[in-house]
Formats: structure tokens, sequence, C-alpha cells
């Protein structure tokens, strides 16, 4: 049985929230604090398949709920909160998250988007766990990604747009689709301007001349593609 972590201090929300992720199968380890979801997932984190973290705690917050996870484990992480300003979004799915849900949501919203991220994950572990594009290796049990046997860092949408692409060598991407495979359901929160940024930022840390890339390249027209 699919084990969630729901972090949320609000107890009516929260007893919604568990509630209905019983009536959809899964098991849930709830707690009102950020103290007390440390402490579980200190106890706990082999045995969590996905966090729901909200953001604001009464000691702490979800975003060092998310640090203390992603330090330690490739675990998915799905941050509720009331706050919709676009700083804090994007600080949230830079920090790892996967994705973020504005209060007030539909509980049918929340269920479709904690499917679809457990999907993307049961996706990648299904697949290759060394991948290598020329110099560039992608070790996806690990999430680490090495060049000339150096280990790069990338943040976690960055890692998840190079992951799309070495599932597709060879293969033209536009943009849609990588909008798409990226975010599902939560499409909205990546536009067209952000997506070229995270593109630079990956040619930047992995091509040899970022200016002249060789590894991802621009189909004019069409889209993106890695490899032949």
């Amino acid at each position: 049985m699919t084990k969630i972590l729901l972090a949320e201090d609000d107890k009516t929300i929260a007893a919604g929230i568990e509630y209905s992720l019983m009536q959809e199968g899964f098991s849930t380890l709830l707690c009102y604090d950020f103290k007390s979801a440390q402490k579980v997932l200190s106890e706990e984190m082999h045995h969590i398949d996905l966090c729901l973290f909200d953001l604001s705690l009464p000691d702490g917050s979800g975003y060092e709920l998310c640090k203390f996870v992603k330090q330690r484990s490739d675990m998915p992480v799905i941050f509720l909160t009331a706050i919709d300003d676009e700083v804090n979004v994007v600080m949230g799915l830079d920090m790892g998250a996967d994705d973020y849900i504005i209060k007030p949501f539909r509980i049918r919203e929340l269920i479709s988007r904690i499917k679809s991220v457990l999907r993307r994950y049961q996706k990648q572990g299904q697949g290759k766990s060394i991948i290598e594009i020329d110099d560039v290796m992608i070790n996806t049990l690990e999430g680490k990604v090495y060049k000339n046997n150096r280990e790069i860092t990338l943040t976690a949408l960055e890692y998840r747009i190079l992951l799309i692409f070495a599932n597709h060598i060879g293969q033209v991407l536009s943009r849609n689709q990588l909008l798409e495979q990226i975010w599902d359901i939560a499409g909205d929160f990546v536009n067209d301007n952000t997506l070229t940024v995270y593109i630079k930022r990956l040619r930047e840390k992995l091509e040899n001349d970022p200016q002249h890339p060789a590894l991802i390249k621009t189909v004019r027209g069409l889209g993106y593609k890695v490899g032949e």
C-alpha cells in the first residue's frame, strides 16, 4: 500500500485529506507540525512513498521539510499552500518539489496530481539505471549526473528535463511535449520563457561550449533533441 506523509497544521483540512486518501487506498501518516514530521521522516523515510507538506507550519516550514527529504532521498514532495506568489512557487520547485497546489483546492485535483507524480516516479524507476550520452552519464538510481566522471549539480527541474531528453535520444521534442511531460496537470506553473531559461542552464552545465551546443540541440521551428 502506498504510504503518504501529510504535514498540515489545520486539523480540519488534514482530516479531510486523510479521509480522502484512505478512500483512494492510500495509507496516511498525519503530522500537525514541523517537529513531528521531521521525527517521522527520520524513523520511517524508507517506508514513505510521497510527502504532502503545508508550507506554513507553526514551528517551521514545508521548505525545510522538503530540503530534509531531498538531502536523503529522491522521494516525491508536493507543497500545499495558500501562497500563490510566483517567487514562492519557483523557489519551492527549484528546491526539488514535484508539484505546488494552491489552497483552496478540489480534493479530486489533489488525488489526480498525487497519482500523476507517483506514475512519473514509477516510470523513471523502470528505466535503465545508467544512461550515457557522449561524455555525460546519468545514474537514475542515485539521481546523479556526471560529466567526464565529475558530478554535476542539477536542480530537480533541470534533472527532470534532462531525463526526458535521455529517454528520447535522437527524437525531436517540441516545447509543448516537454511542458506536458514535466508538469502533466500542473502545466500552468511553467511557460515558454521559463523552459528556455532551464534549457540554457542545462547547456551551461553540460556543454563544452554552451554558445555552440552539441548535446542539447535546437531544431529550428520544431523543438529540441539530445544525441543522434
